[in-house]
C-alpha cells in the first residue's frame, strides 16, 4: 500500500489533534460528555473545557429560547444558511450549522473542525466514527474537514486529490495540503474569520499535542479554540449512524507473539519505575492489542478492538465492552493479572489516580485532550489542598512517547517468523490469482476491477490462517491507476481487457502476520513511455532495497534513493516511500517512515518491518507502483565502523515483476542482476508450495 504519510504525521496542520473519545454511537463518557440528543434551543447546558486553567469552567450558561439569528464570535449568522448564504444546499451542512450556532450553551462557534481519526487516533476509523466521511462524502483515509457558517473545506494530501475531486459535493472546496500557496487550516481560519471568532472542536477527537498547537495558532490570530462537549456535533445530525461493533476478541498465542502478557507487563512496569511514574494509559488500539496478546474485529481490515489499558506497578486494567470478552480471553487476562472494566470507566479511573497523587504517563500524540483534562482537573483539586498545607503540588502528567510504541515496532524472532510465513502464503494466493487473470484476459474475457478484488480476496481466503484483507484492495485499470487510493465500485468500475494497464495494491491479515504488496502490469503491449516510467520506478525500488546504512539513520535519509531515477527524468510521486507494518496487526504502523517528512526522525532499527513502494502517476492515463515489504536487519560488511553493525534489508514479499514492463536499456548490469536474483529467490521459496498445481507453477 502506498507509503503512510498520514498515520505518522498530519496531512494538515491540525491532524495531530486527532480523536480520542467514545466507542458508542453517541457520548461514551456521560460524566464529561452528557447523554447527547440533538442540541436543544431551550435550557440546554453544555460545558467547554478551558485549555489554560487547571479546572473545567462553565464559560457560558444560557437558559431560554435562543433567537434564530445568533452572534458567533463577531459574525452574525442565520441558522440554516448554506455555503452561498442562501437556504437549501447540502442538508447535512445545514443541520450541522444549526448545531454549531447552538453549541456551547448557545454561545455558538463560527467553525467546526472534523478530523478523520476515531477516538484512538487510528488511521482507519470504525464505521460508526467515520464522521469526516459522513459529513463530506470523501471516503479517503486521510483528511480534515472544516465547516464554517458559510463554507465547507477539506484538506488532504496528494494521494487523495483526484479521489476528493470526484467525491466532494458542490458545497465543498478541496484544499491541496503541502502545495505552495495553499494555506494550512489554522492559517486559513486566521485569514477568513474575524478576530474574536470561536473555533469548535470535540475534545475527545484531538490529542494533547494537536489541541495545544491549534490553540496557540488560533490565539496568535485573535481566534479562540472552544472544546465543545455535550456530544459530537456531527453525531447529532447523523440520523443513520451505524451501531458500534460487537465483535468478540481472540487470543493471539504466545508462540506467535514471542512474549507472554506477563513478560510484556513486567517490561512496562520497569519503564514506570525508570520514569518515576505510577501509571501509564495506553490509548492506541494496536498497542493495547499487542500488549495483551489479543486481537479483535472492531475496525475493518485491522485486527484491533475499541479499548484502553491502564498499567500500574500493582495492577493492569483493560477497559472494554465486557460482552466482547470470551472465556478463553478471560482466562488469559486473569492469568496475567489483568482486570476488565467497562470502557466508560476509564475517565473516572484516570481522575481517581490523579486525585490520589499518582503521576500518569500519557503520550501527547495519542492521548486525547479530554483524558488529559480529566487528570489535570482532578490533580488541580488535590493541588489546592496541598497548597493549603504548604506542600508543593506534584506534576500530574508525564508527557512522553508511549513505551509500547517502539517495543511493538521492533519485531522479535517469533513475530518475524510469522511475517515470513504470511508472505509465503500470500505469494501462493497472488501467483494463483495472476495466472487466472492472465488466462481470463488472454482468452478474451473482460474482468471488472471489482471482480479483480473479489477473485484475489477469494484466493487469499483459501490460505491457512487468513483473517481478512489488510486494507481495501486498490485495483486501478488505466487512468484509475493514477488515483493513488482508488476504490473500485459497481457499476462505475472499469474493466480489464487485452489493452489494459493495471495497478493492484492489496494485502492480507493472517493469524501469523500482515502483508502489503503492489504490482503493476499490462495485458497488451505497454507504450515506450509506460515502460520507461515503470523502469524508473523499479530502479528506485532496487536502490532502496539494496541500501546499506549506518545505525541511527532515519527513513528521511533513504527516501532520495527511491526517487533519484525518477527525478533524473523530471518525475516524482506525491506519497511517502515506506511505512512501518505491524506483525498480525495494522498494515500501517509507526513510528518510522521513509519519506520527505523532515519531522519524522525515528531511526530505522533492526527488526522493524517497512514497505518499499516508489511509484509514478500520470493523471488521466495510468499509474505505476512496485511495493515489497522489507525487514531491517544487521548487515554483513567488511568493516564495522564505531563497533556498531550497519543495517540493510531482507525481502519478505515474493511475487515476480512483469518482464514486459521493464525497459532493459535503462537498467545497469547491477540492476539486471538484482531482477534475476529476486526472481530466483521467488522461484526457490514459492514453487515448492505450488507443487501439483500445474498452471500456477508454469506461470511462475
Amino acid at each position: 500500500m502506498r507509503a503512510l504519510v498520514a498515520a505518522q504525521s498530519r496531512a494538515v496542520c491540525v491532524r495531530a489533534g486527532h480523536s480520542v473519545g467514545s466507542c458508542g454511537t453517541r457520548s461514551p463518557f456521560a460524566r464529561v460528555q452528557r447523554a447527547f440528543s440533538p442540541v436543544k434551543l431551550t435550557q440546554e447546558r453544555t460545558r467547554a473545557i478551558s485549555l489554560s486553567s487547571g479546572t473545567s469552567q462553565v464559560l457560558q450558561r444560557r437558559v431560554g429560547t435562543l433567537a434564530l439569528t445568533q452572534q458567533i464570535g463577531h459574525r452574525c449568522v442565520t441558522m440554516g444558511a448554506t455555503a452561498n448564504g442562501a437556504s437549501g444546499g447540502d442538508p447535512k451542512l445545514v443541520a450541522l450549522r444549526e448545531k454549531m450556532a447552538a453549541a456551547d450553551d448557545g454561545a455558538g462557534v463560527a467553525a467546526y473542525i472534523i478530523p478523520s481519526e476515531d477516538p484512538h487516533m487510528s488511521e482507519y476509523a470504525p464505521a460508526h466514527q467515520e464522521r469526516r466521511r459522513f459529513i463530506s462524502g470523501f471516503t479517503g483515509s486521510a483528511g480534515t474537514a472544516l465547516v464554517t457558517t458559510d463554507q465547507a473545506h477539506l484538506w488532504t494530501d496528494g494521494r487523495y486529490w483526484l479521489q476528493a475531486e470526484k467525491e466532494l459535493g458542490a458545497d465543498w472546496t478541496l484544499q491541496k495540503a503541502d502545495v505552495a500557496g495553499v494555506l494550512e487550516l489554522p492559517a486559513w481560519l486566521a485569514k477568513n474569520l474575524p478576530s474574536g471568532s470561536r473555533v469548535g472542536v470535540d475534545p475527545f477527537l484531538h490529542t494533547i499535542d494537536g489541541a495545544r498547537k491549534l490553540q496557540k495558532a488560533l490565539k496568535d490570530s485573535g481566534l479562540t479554540l472552544v472544546p465543545v462537549v455535550g456530544g459530537n456535533l456531527v453525531d447529532a445530525v447523523w440520523a443513520d449512524q451505524p451501531a458500534a461493533s460487537s465483535a468478540t476478541l481472540r487470543v493471539h498465542p504466545t508462540k506467535l507473539a514471542g512474549a507472554s502478557v506477563q513478560d510484556k507487563l513486567q517490561l512496562l512496569r520497569n519503564d514506570l519505575s525508570e520514569q518515576g511514574v505510577g501509571a501509564v494509559i495506553i490509548t492506541a488500539l494496536d498497542e493495547v492489542a499487542w500488549l495483551l496478546n489479543l486481537r479483535g474485529g472492531d475496525v475493518d481490515y485491522n485486527p484491533i478492538f475499541i479499548s484502553y489499558a491502564i498499567v500500574t506497578p500493582e495492577a493492569a486494567t483493560l477497559y472494554i465492552d465486557s460482552a466482547k470478552v470470551t472465556a478463553e480471553v478471560s482466562e488469559q487476562l486473569e492469568g496475567a493479572g489483568v482486570e476488565v472494566q467497562p470502557y466508560e470507566q476509564v475517565l473516572q479511573d484516570v481522575e481517581g489516580l490523579a486525585a490520589a497523587g499518582t503521576r500518569i504517563w500519557m503520550d501527547p500524540s495519542q492521548v486525547s485532550l479530554a483524558i488529559s483534562k480529566a487528570a489535570l482537573d482532578a490533580a488541580a483539586s488535590r493541588g489546592q489542598k496541598r497548597k493549603a498545607e504548604d506542600q508543593a503540588p506534584a506534576q500530574p502528567v508525564l508527557e512522553a512517547r508511549s513505551p509500547v510504541t517502539l517495543r511493538k515496532s521492533v519485531k522479535n524472532e517469533a513475530e518475524l517468523a510469522g511475517m515470513r510465513e504470511a508472505h509465503l502464503r500470500d505469494a501462493v494466493a497472488i501467483v494463483q490469482f495472476l495466472q487466472w487473470l492472465d488466462d481470463q484476459v488472454a482468452g478474451g474475457a473482460t474482468v471488472s476491477e471489482v471482480e479483480v478484488d473479489r477473485h484475489l480476496t477469494a484466493r487469499r481466503q483459501a490460505q491457512t490462517g487468513f483473517v481478512d484483507c489488510s486494507f481495501p484492495t486498490i485495483a486501478g485499470e488505466g487512468p484509475n491507476g493514477a488515483i493513488i487510493h482508488y476504490r473500485a465500485a459497481e457499476p462505475t468500475c472499469a474493466t480489464v481487457t487485452k489493452d489494459s494497464h493495471l495497478l493492484i495494491d492489496s494485502g492480507g491479515q493472517y493469524d501469523v502476520g500482515t502483508t502489503d504488496i503492489t504490482r503493476t502490469m499490462h495485458f497488451g503491449e505497454p507504450t515506450a513511455h509506460q515502460k520507461a516510467c515503470f523502469t524508473r520506478v523499479l530502479q528506485g525500488h532496487i536502490a532502496l532495497d539494496s541500501a546499506v546504512f549506518p545505525p541511527g539513520t532515519p527513513g528521511l535519509a533513504l527516501d532520495t534513493l527511491a526517487r533519484r531515477s525518477l527525478w533524473a527524468a523530471g518525475l516524482d510521486y506525491r506519497h511517502g516511500t515506506g511505512h512501518g507494518v505491524g506483525a498480525a496487526l495494522n498494515v500501517h504502523e509507526g513510528p518510522i517512515s521513509i519519506s520527505k517528512r523532515t519531522y519524522i526522525t525515528q531511526p530505522l532499527l533492526a527488526g522493524m518491518v517497512v514497505s518499499n513502494e516508489p511509484g509514478y502517476y500520470e493523471d488521466g492515463s495510468f499509474g505505476c507502483r512496485i511495493e515489497n515489504l522489507l525487514v531491517i536487519k544487521d548487515a554483513t560488511t567488511e568493516h564495522v565502523f564505531g563497533g556498531q553493525p550497519f543495517l540493510d534489508f531482507e525481502r519478505l514479499t515474493l511475487v515476480p515483476l512483469q518482464a514486459k514492463m521493464i525497459d532493459l536499456s535503462l537498467l545497469t548490469d547491477q540492476e539486471k542482476r538484482w531482477v534475476d536474483q529476486y526472481h530466483e529467490e521467488v522461484w526457490a521459496k514459492v514453487s515448492p508450495r505450488l507443487e501439483g498445481q500445474t498452471e500456477p507453477l508454469e506461470w511462475l
